[in-house]
């Protein structure tokens, strides 16, 4: 039986190696300067939230807020992810699919 996650700790989910893999164009607007950009994203129907990358935010200039505490990252089958938890925060961005 697995532990449920402290009450105080936020756990996301993601999938490690999808068996099948979805790509689809996706637009993103900085709800900030309302830039946009057109993208190639996976879409990943195992993912608790919706992530980026963050080299991926870095090139695109998206701001970025520190959380107060990181948010753990497991993958599907329970395990740990390789990329550690999450410890920022993208501003407001409004997505839409092409």
């Amino acid at each position: 039986m697995k532990e449920k996650p402290k009450e105080e700790e936020r756990v996301l989910r993601c999938t490690v190696q999808p068996l099948r893999e979805i790509w689809m164009k996706v637009g993103m607007e900085k709800m900030d300067t309302y830039e946009g950009v057109t993208v190639k994203a996976l879409l990943d129907s195992g993912a608790t939230e919706m992530f980026m990358d963050r080299k991926f935010v870095e090139e695109h200039g998206f701001r970025m807020e520190k959380l107060d505490r990181p948010s753990k990252v497991t993958n599907m089958d329970g395990t740990d992810n390789v990329r550690g938890s999450i410890t920022l925060l993208h501003r407001p961005v409004k997505f839409w699919l092409n």
